[in-house]
Parts: structure tokens; sequence; C-alpha cells
């Protein structure tokens, strides 16, 4: 039986078939499609996706994620100033909704996505102990959760129909969206084999 080293492997970005790397001129077995081998760093791409996800994760705290328009007057409130308004309203379950899925848990997959990237590279410390397969399941189950916030302000926008009120999404929810978007991605680029050669 013909056994293959996993390096010797690339698969068909098309069909997603696994082929055999000829280090040249490699062509899919199934389709035919050319397959490049990219020769750079595995985690570039994913660092580069990170990087830009924690840059709009900036204006998203920074500037309003909602704008209420009422008799003339307009009350900006951020991502922060919206959870106090809602704990000092007594709204206390969607206050920590939007406190855990909005501020703790982008930070906490910014710093799971960091970690997992230098480990790639070098081994920190005796991390042989982490369930790395976990940290990254995480990162991806947990992603689209982050977009609570916005939902929320598109909800309220949807629901308002009162002509005394308007709801307006501001600068910092496609901030927060990009931010989610880059995230997922620089999750989904991140190659799991990198985990597999550090066991």
């Amino acid at each position: 039986m013909l056994t293959v080293e996993s390096e010797k492997l690339i698969a068909c970005p098309v069909c997603e078939a696994v082929n055999i790397d000829k280090e040249r001129n490699n062509c899919c077995r199934r389709c035919g499609s050319k397959i490049y081998h990219h020769r750079n760093s595995p985690v570039e791409k994913s660092w580069a996706y990170l990087i830009t996800a924690m840059v709009f994760y900036v204006p998203a705290n920074i500037y309003p994620m909602m704008i209420i328009r009422q008799f003339g007057v307009e009350t900006e409130s951020t991502i922060l100033g919206g959870i106090i308004h809602l704990w000092e309203y007594g709204d206390y379950p969607i206050a920590l909704i939007i406190l855990v899925a909005s501020v703790f848990v982008p930070i906490v997959k910014f710093l799971l996505l960091i970690y997992l990237l230098v480990s790639a590279r070098s081994p920190i410390g005796n991390d042989k102990r982490v369930d790395k397969h976990k940290l990254y399941f995480f990162t991806e189950v947990v992603g689209p959760w982050s977009m609570v916030d916005v939902f929320v302000v598109g909800i309220l926008a949807a629901l308002v129909h009162l002509s005394s009120v308007e709801i307006i999404a501001g600068t910092a929810a496609t901030a927060f969206a990009a931010s989610v978007f880059f995230t997922l991605m620089a999750a989904h680029a991140f190659d799991t084999k990198l985990i597999r050669g550090n066991r």
C-alpha cells in the first residue's frame, strides 16, 4: 500500500480533491484545475485578517453603535454606553448578553487566535497540555454570536415605527460587523495541521 506524507498532499481549491504535490505544474486529478502551492508562511493570511479585525474593533468601541432621533434631538450610544443604560434601566439579562457577546467574546477570540498563531511557530511554555483543537473549535463556534449587538440595533430599527422616534445604526455598527467578519476569516484561514505539528 502506497503511503504519502501529509506535507506532500495539496488540496484543489475548486473541487477540494486531495492531490500529491509535484512541486511544480500541479493539476487536480479530478477536475484538472491548476493548483498553486503557496510557499509563504501558512499563518501570514490569518495574521493579516486578525490584525484587520483588531483595527476595526477600536472604532467599533469609540464611535456610536446606535443613534436615536426623537423630537429633533439626537442621542448617541456606544457599546459600553448602551450596556450601562440597559443596566440602569433594570434590563440586566440583555445588558449581560451584550456585554459578553460584544466585549468579552471578541477579546477572548483575539487572544485565543494570537495564542494559536504564535504557538504554531514556536511552542509557548508547556503548551502540550493545552488542547488547541478545542480552543480553535471555540473560536469557530462563538464567532457569529459576536454579532448580537448589531442584530439588536437592526431589530430595534425595524420594530420602532413611531414617527417621533428614529433609530439609526451608527458608524460603530459597520466597524463591529467588519471586525467580526475578519475575525471569522482569521479563524477560517488558520491551518489546523499546524496544531497537529506541535503536539
